[in-house]
């Protein structure tokens, strides 16, 4: 296993071809700081160059997930939408680097793993993971509409693509809070689990995802994300292509080998 940095905010870790990325203030419940967001998205980015990792596992450090902006920093003009913060002042705002945006186009897949409080920015995190495993009894906090706000990083693209359009307007304009139970009933979360198994729970599921091909599993969240903007004849098109590719891999020859083999494949992500 590697570690770095682990005096940082956020987390860094890799064994069997999985990253784990902690968001690591548990005395403000993983309150997002600039600190925080600089490093997450540098962290994300790490995770989607390294040929050394599948799957990435995104968790909260403590008893939190991620419960948003640090309102108490904002408050004090020295954090995210305080008077002192760029990004807060008006002069220069961008989502470029945000980690929302590099969660969106990044290839490998990433596991939410919501150990406890979603809300806010936090919550917003967690709609941009691929799968989302939840603790049942967590708390995820939708109430945008009660604060004067909106979900301002993702939610409200992702939120009826996820759930369709009615769906979504029962979570956002209600603002009710719901369990990590509640979520996954309605298809917020993939999964709840009791909360000392939801870790296991997460990396089982990336173990077993890692042990896929990697080229096929990059490529099919790819063609996931342009499906959602592409119409039929074109997005099949390119799927084509892309299989062409495929085809021409290493890994596709070892998948139809040890399927005739009747032994497990053995990728190495060429």
């Amino acid at each position: 296993m590697t570690e770095t940095q682990t005096e940082d905010e956020v987390l860094y870790q890799v064994a069997d071809q999985v990253a784990t990325i902690t968001l690591n203030r548990p005395h403000r419940m993983n309150a997002i700081s600039q600190k925080m967001l600089r490093q997450l998205s540098e962290r994300l980015e790490q995770a989607d160059l390294d040929r050394d990792v599948r799957v990435v596992v995104l968790t909260g450090a403590g008893r939190a997930f991620c419960v948003g902006l640090d309102i108490k920093d904002a408050v004090a003009g020295t954090g995210i939408g305080g008077g002192g913060s760029s990004s807060g002042s008006g002069a220069h705002l961008t989502t470029r680097n945000h980690p929302t945006t590099v969660m969106f186009e990044m290839d490998t897949p990433v596991i939410g793993a919501i150990n406890g409080a979603a809300a806010g920015f936090g919550l917003d995190i967690a709609l941009g993971c691929d799968i989302r495993l939840v603790n049942a009894d967590a708390k995820i906090a939708t109430g945008f509409a009660k604060r004067g706000v909106v979900p301002e990083s993702g939610g409200t693209w992702y939120l009826p693509r996820l759930l369709g359009w009615a769906k979504a307007a029962e979570i956002g304009f209600l603002g009710r809070n719901l369990t990590g139970a509640e979520a996954a009933e309605m298809g917020l979360a993939n999964k709840a689990f009791p909360a000392e198994d939801l870790m296991p729970a997460a990396y089982d599921w990336a173990r077993e995802i890692a042990a896929n091909a990697p080229l096929a599993v990059q490529s099919m969240k790819r063609l996931f994300r342009h499906g959602m903007t592409e119409d039929f004849p074109s997005h099949v098109h390119h799927v084509l292509l892309q299989t062409m590719l495929l085809f021409q891999s290493a890994d596709f020859r070892e998948g139809i080998t040890s399927f005739a083999e009747g032994r497990a494949p053995e990728f190495k992500g060429r």
